[in-house]
């Protein structure tokens, strides 16, 4: 006999012994209704409503005919998941308030279309200090060896992948390259997350066009519709059951700058004098990796001290990008 059946018997004669010796009084038989408690009847459930697909959808001007069950149902599940994964859906678009109005010029510049601004959204929540367990990083998440390839600084004191203007830009330049090689933006965006080489061998191995009809990793397969699903949901938020205040959004912050061409020793020290501390330089600058920088070359860097009323929510300037985004 194992110790699990000695332990069971043990139990069950304990039990006999308590119900032989207690008294009478304590001993009373279970209702049915003590046996199995009545369920709550449904109707007390909260109503769970799919998101409408529609039967087609734009992305960078082309057209997206959801007729084709594969389609209709890969953006089904990314709609359903960002409607339902309320946390990360909501920040993104309160953060668009505060980082669109600089992300989207600096696209219209370089002639990319408008809708590879949600290339950022799926790809950092618009954090710009996020860091993937990989090792990307910034709002466009570049990987070192790519963001020194395009012209950012990565290194112990500087790494520019965190910087939301230079990022961008360079971010710009990988978009146009890789438009240049594959003729539409669908295939541009999978090579963002599949990359380059992957996505060319295997547009001429399954002999298509699109990245829409490659057989891929399901990461990869799942990240144009993530782009769709975050598109919809951030043109109507309310359509997806969102409700957000003007007041609710993160605004833009206003800076002074200051140039930076020399080494600096301290960069907390230097943050003081300068009428902030260090944390407001690091998060205003999340470029700056280090409490000091060499710059042995005297490159110059632009440091952005942000102006007391913008920190300030009840003396802050309010904008809201999008009126869509709100209720009010």
């Amino acid at each position: 006999m194992n110790n699990y059946h000695k332990s069971f018997i043990g139990s069950v004669a304990v039990l006999a012994a308590l119900a032989f010796f207690a008294p009478a009084e304590d001993v009373q038989a279970l209702t049915p209704a003590e046996e199995a408690p009545e369920v709550e009847n449904a109707q007390n459930y909260s109503e769970v409503i799919n998101p409408r697909i529609p039967k087609s959808v734009k992305f960078a001007g082309q057209k997206v005919d959801l007729d084709r069950t594969d389609r209709w149902e890969r953006l089904d599940r990314e709609l359903t998941a960002m409607t339902y994964t309320h946390g990360n859906t909501l920040l993104a678009i309160k953060r668009a308030n505060r980082y669109f109005p600089v992300l989207a010029p600096i696209l219209k510049k370089n002639g990319i279309p408008s809708d590879l601004i949600y290339l950022a959204v799926i790809e950092s929540t618009l954090n710009p200090r996020a860091l993937s367990p990989a090792k990307a990083g910034g709002l466009w998440q570049f990987m070192p060896s790519t963001a020194k390839e395009y012209g950012l600084e990565v290194n112990d004191y500087v790494d520019e992948r965190y910087d939301p203007v230079k990022a961008t830009e360079a971010a710009c330049d990988y978009l146009k390259k890789s438009y240049a090689k594959y003729g539409n933006w669908e295939s541009v965006a999978a090579s963002y997350n599949g990359g380059v080489a992957r996505i060319t061998n295997e547009l001429a191995a399954q002999q298509v066009d699109t990245a829409y009809d490659l057989y891929l990793a399901d990461e990869t397969m799942r990240y144009m519709f993530r782009l769709l699903a975050m598109k919809l949901i951030m043109e109507n938020p309310q359509d997806y059951g969102f409700r957000i205040s003007s007041d609710q959004l993160y605004q833009p912050l206003e800076y002074k700058t200051v140039e930076v061409n020399g080494p600096v020793e301290d960069w907390p020290a230097w943050a003081k004098a300068q009428g902030i501390d260090y944390m407001t330089l690091r998060e205003n600058n999340p470029w700056i990796r280090a409490k000091s920088l060499p710059n042995k070359t005297g490159k110059t860097y632009t440091v952005k001290i942000p102006t007391k009323d913008s920190m300030s929510r009840a003396r802050q300037k309010k904008s809201v990008y999008n009126q869509a985004w709100v209720t009010d």
